[in-house]
């Protein structure tokens, strides 16, 4: 092996949820979350709404943004991603964006690195879901709080 990593992710508060914060998390030996609250997806969809950039895709390319942020910081030391499918059907659009995104920032990924797939497994609670779910309920604080500038700049 080369001293990389798989971690898994998971989601707590829907995206599209404008009335809760969303919290992202991955876990592995380490865990990671970010949160975007409630009042920033607002903003998001306001201004994008006011400049006519509000697509039928926004809450996919919001996740994906969302997943950018999340893994930006440490996606060079995982051999792969397993995200926890949020949007049925619609992975591949997804993953697009992401792969975009990293490329845009100039940081080349092997498309395969990518997945998504179910993590909760029968009784099997995935760490990634106790980061995201405690952090979401207040518990634990998140490592970075996004700000809707932060995700402007990836969606526009």
């Amino acid at each position: 092996m080369n001293g990389k990593t798989h971690v898994e992710v998971d989601q707590s508060g829907k995206i599209g949820d404008t009335k809760v914060p969303t919290v992202l998390a991955f876990s592995n030996l380490e865990n990671f979350s970010i949160l975007v609250s409630a009042t920033e997806k607002r903003k998001c969809i306001l201004i994008l709404r006011r400049k006519g950039k509000l697509s039928k895709r926004f809450y996919l390319k919001l996740f994906a943004a969302c997943l950018f942020l999340l893994l930006e910081r440490d996606i060079k030391s995982f051999n792969r991603v397993i995200v926890d499918i949020e949007y049925t059907g619609h992975n591949d659009k997804v993953k697009g964006y992401l792969l975009n995104l990293f490329s845009k920032k100039k940081v080349e990924l092997e498309s395969d690195i990518i997945q998504f797939g179910l993590i909760h497994r029968g009784k099997r609670k995935p760490k990634a879901h106790d980061k995201a779910y405690f952090t979401f309920k207040g518990d634990v604080k998140p490592d970075k709080v996004i700000k809707a500038e932060q995700l402007l700049k990836l969606l526009e």
